[in-house]
Formats: C-alpha cells, sequence, structure tokens
C-alpha cells in the first residue's frame, strides 16, 4: 500500500522530483493543474499527462490515503468530518460557514502532547505527526465535498487549528501553507489563512522570519503565570513573559495584526480582575492585537469546567473595550454537534474500546 500523498508535494517539489527522473518542467505544470484545479481523483484521470509520467506516480504516490469514518452535520451548516488514517488513526476536520466565505480547519498531529486542561485535543497523546500530504488532503477532501454538491462553493479560508500543535509540526505545517497558498493551484490568500499556537515561543520567531506570511493566532487563556500555568503546563516551561517577548519580536518583524484567544472559563478566568489584567498585558501591543473572547464548549472529560454565563462575556468584552483594546466574540459553529476540537475523534475512540 503506498501511503504517500502526492499533495505533500508543492510545485517547487513537484517540479524537482519530476525533472530528477527525467520528465520536462511542464509535466508538473499539467500534474498541478489537475490536482487543484481539475480537482480529479485519479492519477487516470490526468488525460494529458504522457503516460510514462502517470505511471510513474503510481508507482510513488497515492491521491488518496485517509478515508471518511463519520460525518456529522450542524443545523448552522457546520460539517465535521472524521478521517481515518492508513494506519487507522482517526482525525478530525471541519467545515464552517461565514458570511465571509467557506472555513476549513485542519488538524496537524495525531493526538495533542500540550495538554491544556480545559481541551478535548489532549485527551489521547500524540502518537505522531502528520505529513504535509496528509493536511493538505484533509482540504482536498472537503473540497471534492463541496465539488460533489454541485454548487459551485469553494473553500476561501483557512484555520490550522484543529488537532495538535501545528509548531511541534512546522515543516509539515510549511509546505502544507506553501501548497494551498499556490496561485497556480488553489490559491488561498495569505490573508485567509491563520495558524494558531498555544505559545511555542522559539516557533513564533521562526514563523515570524519565514516566508509564509499568514495569520498568527495564540492562545492565551489566562493573564497571569499562576492562572496559566493551573490550566496550561506549557506555561511551565513557556511563562507569559518569555511568550510575550516572542509576540513583540513577531510584531516588530512583521508588522502584521495578530490574535489572541482567550477560552472563557465559568469562575476560573471570565472576571473583571482578569479582564483588567489582560488589558494591561496587551496595552503596548494593542495597535496590532485583536483579542478573541471563545466560549467554552464542554467536555465530559473536563467537566470541572464550565462555559461562562452571557453576562460574564459581556463584563469581559466591556472591560476590555474600555480599556481601548481591540476584541472580538468567536461566533460559535457547530453547537449541536460534537463542537469541541477533539471530542468526536475521542468518543469514537472510546466507543471502540467498550
Amino acid at each position: 500500500m503506498i501511503t504517500t500523498s502526492i499533495y505533500g508535494l508543492t510545485l517547487d517539489q513537484l517540479t524537482a522530483w519530476l525533472e530528477e527522473r527525467g520528465h520536462r518542467k511542464f509535466r508538473a505544470q499539467q500534474v498541478w493543474d489537475w490536482l487543484y484545479r481539475k480537482r480529479v481523483v485519479s492519477f487516470d484521470e490526468m488525460t494529458d499527462v504522457h503516460a510514462d509520467c502517470i505511471a510513474l506516480l503510481k508507482q510513488h504516490f497515492a491521491m488518496s490515503t485517509m478515508t471518511e469514518h463519520v460525518k456529522q452535520e450542524s443545523k448552522d451548516g457546520t460539517i465535521k468530518f472524521l478521517f481515518k488514517l492508513y494506519d487507522g488513526n482517526l482525525i478530525e476536520t471541519v467545515l464552517m460557514r461565514h458570511k465571509f466565505g467557506l472555513s476549513v480547519c485542519v488538524t496537524t498531529q495525531v493526538g495533542c502532547n500540550i495538554g491544556c486542561s480545559f481541551c478535548a485535543s489532549g485527551l489521547i497523546a500524540k502518537s505522531r505527526d502528520l505529513s504535509s500530504g496528509e493536511i493538505v488532503e484533509q482540504l482536498m477532501r472537503v473540497q471534492l465535498h463541496l465539488d460533489a454538491a454541485g454548487l459551485s462553493e469553494r473553500v476561501s479560508h483557512i484555520v490550522v487549528m484543529g488537532i495538535g500543535e501545528p509548531f511541534d509540526n512546522f515543516q509539515h505545517m510549511g509546505d502544507f501553507i506553501r501548497v494551498v497558498k499556490d496561485h497556480k493551484g488553489l490559491a488561498i490568500g495569505a490573508r485567509h489563512i491563520t495558524v494558531s499556537t498555544s505559545g511555542l515561543a522559539g516557533k513564533i520567531r521562526e514563523f515570524a522570519d519565514s516566508d509564509l506570511n499568514v495569520n498568527l493566532a495564540v492562545s492565551l487563556h489566562a493573564p497571569n503565570n499562576e492562572l496559566r500555568t493551573r490550566i496550561m503546563k506549557i506555561n511551565k516551561a513557556i511563562p507569559i513573559e518569555k511568550l510575550m517577548d516572542a509576540i513583540d519580536y513577531y510584531l516588530e518583524t512583521t508588522n502584521r495584526r495578530m490574535t489572541i484567544e482567550y477560552i472563557l472559563l465559568k469562575d476560573v478566568n471570565d472576571g473583571v480582575e482578569q479582564a483588567l489584567e489582560l488589558a494591561e498585558l496587551m496595552r503596548e501591543r494593542s495597535k496590532l492585537v485583536n483579542v478573541n473572547l471563545i466560549p467554552y464548549n464542554p467536555v465530559d472529560e473536563h467537566s470541572q469546567y464550565q462555559r461562562s454565563e452571557q453576562e460574564s462575556i459581556r463584563a469581559f468584552y466591556d472591560v476590555l473595550k474600555k480599556q481601548g483594546i481591540s476584541v472580538s466574540v468567536r461566533l460559535e459553529h457547530g453547537t449541536d454537534i460534537d463542537a469541541a476540537c477533539g471530542q468526536l475523534r475521542s468518543k469514537q475512540m472510546r466507543a471502540a474500546n467498550e
């Protein structure tokens, strides 16, 4: 069984690979066009590509390395896909409908080692990274689902916020972005792609220095070290001061706006006191930072946490706004299905073991 996905190669990598094997440069562009513009599902459909080239591609690459295991559809149009990989592992991918277009949230790892105490993604430890091809294939699977519906809809936005820590799989995550951005292929704009990290400071600096030029979101979730360490164990290794230094480096290097993600947990981090602390932390960075408040999706295994009351969310928002901090509240999607990232996967794995 061939498990290397053709989607894992950037156009430059595909061109070099074919040229090394005696094929001319234009062959790579032909294949690329069939993959991302015509979006065929087999090599045999690439009718203008030479037979020898098709045979070579079939020998080394697969166009499908995963199968659809479960699909949940929400009343609001959100679709959560649970894909089974070639090795039996399960991952989640989510299609969300917004006024501004269709957004897909992709997964970068099988499991997660960050271990945030409120998160369903970390219920099962990381077993491996996804290849760049497996990350791209998630997006392609969603786009092919849309194509099959015959509505001429196109994925326009990407968030790298699924299961896993994207910056812990930096090279494959980067190649994924290069593939989907390529103007000769899917041509998804850099400003329509956002990568979320739990706060790997060194990788934030590397991201700032990279050629990726896409949006950054950092999961903060607490305004001080004592509270953040309690809910996010990564804070022991990378405390807020070190994280803020990396964020400052990113802002100074790129001059791009970024997002601070803040999940609101009832009676834990949603008080006026925490809002004032967060405002103080963001004050010097307020011109280039937006705080995105996220209503919590309860997880059975983390019953110690509950969703903040609407009054608390409004009060938290108002404090930040009055302190001159750019702030928004995330629009919820898929609340009538397994909304929390990793939740569907953990339920399926639990059921399989019962």
